[in-house]
């Protein structure tokens, strides 16, 4: 496992949103299962994983790859790493990874500029979604379904 992943990882299990917020990139984006477009910038993503880090229940990490792929944004290669995960939400059993994309730029200290959440089964991907939704609602980040 990369150092950026270690650190990463560490950083969910133990629900530390300080650490996670030293590890982003300032122009991150986390493309989700459950929004077409992707959550852009640190304040929107670390609100997201204020409500994940809620949300999900019995959280753990079973796996992890490490490798390179190509970001969305530029299509440029990246080094890269794939936390395989195991979760619930309201009930339904979630089997996921993290892509994390890790900046190259010295400057950035090993950060990530991109990450891809993919989750199944399908029914899951629909309590996820509701839960999250629930969560970015009740903290004033998106408006309520009635008033979009």
């Amino acid at each position: 496992m990369t150092t950026v992943a270690a650190r990463f990882r560490t950083a969910v299990e133990n629900r530390d949103l300080a650490a996670l917020e030293a590890l982003f990139t300032d122009d991150i984006r986390l493309y989700s299962p459950v929004k077409f477009r992707p959550f852009e910038g640190k304040p929107a993503v670390m609100g997201l994983f204020a409500v994940l880090l809620r949300t999900f229940e019995d959280f753990r990490y079973v796996g992890d790859f490490a490798g390179s792929s190509q970001t969305s944004v530029d299509d440029t290669t990246a080094p890269s790493s794939v936390l395989l995960f195991r979760a619930t939400v309201n009930g339904k059993q979630i089997h996921g990874i993290d892509l994390l994309h890790h900046d190259e730029d010295a400057t950035q200290n090993g950060r990530i500029k991109e990450i891809t959440v993919m989750v199944r089964p399908q029914s899951a991907v629909q309590a996820l979604g509701e839960a999250v939704l629930a969560g970015l609602v009740a903290d004033g980040l998106v408006p309520t379904p009635a008033d979009r």
